[in-house]
């Protein structure tokens, strides 16, 4: 009977190991889900803000399109510019 409760014994702290274990990887791999899943969001949130400033960015330059034309032509009136060098530098500035 002695040699049964040691082997019961030995059963119960076996699996009670084993549950703690499993217990522990499954928390470990919830964990990694979660920081996986974290800087998947920050990747997510740094994109739309990357996006927000490049779009910010791409509002001024209409301006600044319209403020370096007048600029040129401003130059041309002057003669400081002949009229094909005008033409190239709208067509670089435009990109046409």
């Amino acid at each position: 009977m002695a040699r049964t409760a040691v082997i019961a014994g030995t059963a119960t702290a076996t699996v009670g190991a084993v549950s703690g274990h499993a217990q522990k990887k499954q928390a470990q791999q919830q964990a990694a889900a979660q920081q996986q899943q974290d800087q998947q969001q920050q990747a997510a949130q740094q994109a739309q803000q990357q996006q927000a400033a490049a779009q910010q960015a791409a509002a001024p330059a209409g301006d600044d399109v319209v403020a370096q034309l007048t600029k040129l032509s401003d130059m041309k009136a002057q003669g400081l510019l002949s009229e094909s060098e005008f033409d190239a530098a709208k067509v670089k500035l435009l990109g046409s």
